[in-house]
């Protein structure tokens, strides 16, 4: 569970990326969580952009995605997401929480 002060650290770093997810009219399936899986382990923090064509609601792919991927959810920022995990070995520090 991420502290307040590691998600602020977190939406920080985060405010520069890029989307490398976007989630569309498929909704939630295998090849997506396959896919955030794997950009998960190579970035560690990555967003995700849930389209319009989504017909889940957004804090519902969240929760969905983050529950599948063992992930935290650091924000949901209109459509985007900001999803961290920790890799094997860490390339973010995070502040030491309380």
């Amino acid at each position: 569970m991420l502290t307040g002060k590691q998600k602020r650290f977190l939406r920080a770093l985060g405010h520069g990326l890029k989307p490398v997810i976007q989630v569309g009219k498929s909704d939630v399936s295998e090849a997506l969580i396959k896919e955030t899986v794997e950009a998960l382990a190579s970035h560690e923090l990555i967003k995700v952009k849930v389209l319009e064509s989504c017909l889940m609601d957004r804090h519902s792919v969240a929760e969905e995605l983050c529950a599948a991927c063992e992930a935290e959810l650091a924000q949901v920022l209109g459509r985007t997401l900001l999803l961290y995990k920790p890799a094997k070995e860490p390339k973010l520090e995070l502040p030491k929480g309380k």
